[in-house]
């Protein structure tokens, strides 16, 4: 591990000094590791656009945005391989929620998140990307059943 010597301003320091009590960390280096790990996501994801990866991709727009709406359909049924599920929220009169569950090729799922959040009206977008475990892709590995206690599963 290395120790490396940091110069932040004020405000900042007490931000994160605040997130680390607020998540209960022990050091303000172990925040600091965490908030680093966050913003550059996990290796696995951030080095290898090969890999597969499940993600969530949520972002607000305004739902009154001339074609936004449609613009937005029109995206992802272009990638429609890459969607498991959405929701949509309207979150006030003229904003709306969505987030949408993605599984695919890492850059794949890069580019749809880019080609949603650039859109002119979306007023926030984030992905939060996952690795993809190789033991899950050809079936269940993880020492449960997932019978419904009907004797179905």
């Amino acid at each position: 591990m290395q120790r490396v010597t940091l110069t932040i301003d004020d405000d900042l320091l007490a931000a994160i000094d605040a997130h680390g009590e607020r998540h209960g960390y022990a050091s303000r280096s172990e925040a600091l590791r965490d908030i680093v790990r966050s913003a550059l996501g996990t290796p696995e994801t951030a080095a290898d656009d090969g890999a597969r990866c499940h993600a969530t991709l949520s972002y607000v727009y305004d739902h009154e945005k001339r074609e936004l709406a449609r613009r937005l359909t029109e995206v992802q049924h272009g990638h429609h391989d890459l969607a498991v599920a959405s929701l949509h929220v309207h979150l006030d009169h003229d904003t709306c929620l969505e987030v949408a569950v993605l599984r695919g090729p890492t850059a794949q799922v890069k580019a749809l998140a880019d080609s949603v959040t650039t859109q002119r009206g979306v007023r926030y977008g984030h992905l939060h990307l996952l690795p993809e475990s190789g033991e899950h892709e050809h079936g269940h590995a993880h020492g449960h059943s997932h019978d419904d206690g009907h004797g179905h599963g």
